[in-house]
């Protein structure tokens, strides 16, 4: 029997463990800087590195970001709270333990909405919590030494754990991308998977099709992108189905992705819960999350993809599918929902965003808020195309691409410099649809017997001798009427 043969008698059970470092000046329990990309071990402090005697003071700003990821996925938010101390020891765990929360997570519950195939799935949350990140060990800096950068010790992360109801590699990509999305419109967190500011844990077991008892299950530690989510689960899946076509069994462990080699290996043994010997942290008083607070975070929080979808939809009328390529990156909504300000033309700031100005973005690696062209630059260029001052053509080849060298200039003031303002009088431009059907004498014959397709090779000569001023729609019009009429 093939491998593709055993993974089709088993199905795949997925729990992920999503750790996103929250986007705060500082770190949680000091003021060291939380920046990212500074000098190894500059970003420290005596709390930071666990010195005797020193005390942590919490940061207000991680438990307001934490409370808003928690509302926007539909959790429970604890009103009580307090913070343990995780063992274990590591040389980038400078204290020898990790404060972490344990019994009382800050969010309990809650969902998020994917697409999985057709239909729509919630993928339940088990918790949401809050703890402060490790230190990073390098191990390529030095052929005889590891390394250690303790810059990154103290920062809060909220650790994302959901229940395990993932049922494929394409099911967590999907997961990964929609909460990702979520942190980003939430600006709590970047979701820069390269930079290590989200890492994710993938906690795979298989079982028989149709069995409802949950299989022995392997913790997949520190994958980086969610492409090597994908790969290290559907590799962990087939790996266990051979394993257990050959009558092995598979034994609880944490493993490691080789993203080279496409495979996962053992790193140890799984630690259980009472490995860790957790208990309320001394030094850290409990804290709570009062209705005032919360109420502040809830008025706060701003509109999520899905409601910003619900809007395009059915306030502005774009097509469902427009609404969601541009709510899927929030500067890109943001930018569209500015422009919307300064335009009533919905359709065509979508039309333009979705078309030149993506592709100018794509060309010089931006996103949209690093766009030189402002929204009211943009609406200016819309209403000009709107006013057949000129076509869309021409805006989006010849005036956009000096806007964007030139964001203050006036677009009139550029066409009228390249002398590609359009003419939409109707005596100009049929006198150069008479000039045109007056060259063609034997093109007009083959159109009158029929063959249509002649039309684009006259608007294509009025469009040349007139050096594009003439009015599209205005010259299809006319070429209608006079070709009708000979």
């Amino acid at each position: 029997m093939s491998r593709e043969d055993h993974i089709t008698i088993y199905e795949t059970v997925v729990g992920l463990e999503v750790h996103a470092q929250l986007s705060t000046q500082t770190k949680l329990f000091c003021g060291d800087s939380a920046a990212f990309g500074a000098e190894p071990n500059t970003e420290v402090s005596p709390i930071s590195i666990g010195l005797p005697g020193t005390l942590p003071v919490l940061n207000r700003k991680a438990i307001e970001y934490a409370i808003r990821i928690g509302l926007a996925c539909e959790c429970a938010i604890e009103p009580v709270n307090y913070f343990a101390r995780k063992h274990y020891f590591y040389p980038d765990l400078p204290k020898g333990y990790q404060i972490s929360q344990h019994t009382t997570p800050i969010c309990k519950g809650g969902f998020v909405r994917i697409q999985a195939g057709s239909t729509q799935k919630k993928v339940r949350l088990n918790r949401i919590h809050l703890e402060e990140d490790a230190g990073k060990n390098i191990h390529d800096n030095d052929t005889d030494y590891s390394s250690i950068d303790l810059n990154r010790a103290g920062v809060p992360l909220i650790e994302i754990v959901t229940e395990p109801e993932i049922s494929s590699g394409a099911e967590a990509v999907q997961f990964l991308t929609e909460l990702r999305r979520i942190l980003r419109y939430l600006e709590i967190c970047d979701g820069n998977m390269e930079e290590g500011s989200m890492r994710c844990d993938a906690n795979v077991s298989i079982r028989p099709l149709g069995d409802k008892t949950l299989g022995t299950k392997v913790e997949v530690k520190n994958l980086n992108s969610i492409r090597n989510v994908r790969r290290a689960i559907e590799f962990e899946a087939q790996r266990m189905a051979a394993l257990l076509d050959a009558g092995g069994a598979v034994v609880q462990q944490t493993r490691s992705f080789d993203a080279g080699a496409g495979i996962t290996f053992p790193l140890r043994d799984k630690e259980e819960a009472n490995d860790y010997r957790y208990f309320p942290d001394p030094d850290l008083p409990p804290f709570y999350v009062t209705e005032s607070l919360l109420e502040k975070v809830r008025n706060d929080l701003p509109p999520l993809p899905e409601q910003l979808v619900e809007k395009l939809t059915r306030e502005f009328h774009l097509p469902e599918y427009d609404a969601r390529v541009i709510c899927d990156d929030r500067e890109t909504a943001a930018y569209f929902m500015e422009l919307t300000k300064l335009t009533n033309n919905y359709k065509a700031a979508a039309n333009w965003l979705l078309g030149p100005v993506k592709s100018y973005t794509n060309e010089h690696s931006l996103g949209f808020s690093q766009v030189p062209l402002s929204p009211a630059g943009l609406a200016r260029l819309i209403d000009m195309v709107d006013e057949k001052t000129i076509s869309f053509s021409t805006a989006s080849k010849q005036i956009l691409p000096r806007l964007m060298d030139r964001p203050g200039a006036d677009p009139r003031e550029i066409a009228s410099a390249l002398n590609i303002l359009q003419n939409s009088d109707d005596h100009t431009v049929a006198a150069w649809v008479d000039e045109v059907l007056a060259r063609m004498p034997e093109k007009v014959s083959e159109y009158k017997k029929g063959k249509k397709g002649l039309m684009g090779l006259f608007i294509g000569e009025v469009k040349k001798i007139s050096k594009g001023k003439a009015d599209p729609k205005l010259t299809n019009k006319l070429l209608q009427e006079k070709l009708d009429k000979k």
